[in-house]
């Protein structure tokens, strides 16, 4: 099952909207501090708030399809960027009066959460890089507060441009 997602800048903020699976948008910005607004999560931030969600959502799911009225269940995940390797806290609050094999299971379904084996499992990333936009948009981020040029935009292909590591690919042109 592939998932995708699409972001891009709003109007060349830090401040961006993400189209996931063409079904939900996403609005994420950066603090003050970096020259964001702060109006929605850092996308660093949506980490630990996908794994909390994921974990949660599996508990509630599993413990309704065995008709377990759970009330409310919370996850809280502490996840510390600055260690090598990366560090997740994880602290899942069950309500009361659950028996010993209910908790017992309900840990075993949250080590299920997808999020959970995928951040395990570690990635390998396919990366590409597209030289493709308009060059009136990269004008026009270029020279905010200069009048922008009125020459048409040049119709070049676009240009691959290898990600770090990659060898860039043969000229489609070449002899």
């Amino acid at each position: 099952m592939s998932i995708t997602a699409s972001a891009h800048s709003i109007n060349g903020t830090l401040r961006h909207e993400t189209d996931v699976n063409g079904r939900h948008t996403i609005i994420t910005d950066e603090p003050e501090r970096l020259g964001g607004t702060d109006t929605g999560p850092a996308p660093h931030e949506l980490l630990p708030a996908m794994l909390a969600s994921c974990v949660s959502t599996m508990i509630v799911l599993y413990a309704r399809s065995r008709n377990w009225n759970l009330g409310d269940v919370r996850v809280d995940v502490d996840y510390n960027a600055d260690s090598t390797p990366r560090r997740v806290g994880l602290t899942i609050h069950l309500p009361d009066g659950l028996t010993p094999g209910q908790v017992q299971r309900l840990r075993r379904v949250a080590d299920t959460c997808p999020v959970r084996r995928a951040l395990e499992a570690g990635f390998a990333f396919d990366e590409e890089l597209l030289a493709d936009l308009p060059a009136t948009e990269i004008v026009a981020s270029a020279t905010r507060g200069r009048r922008p040029s009125t020459a048409p935009p040049p119709t070049a292909p676009a240009q691959r441009v290898p990600a770090p590591g990659q060898r860039s690919a043969p000229s489609r042109n070449a002899a």
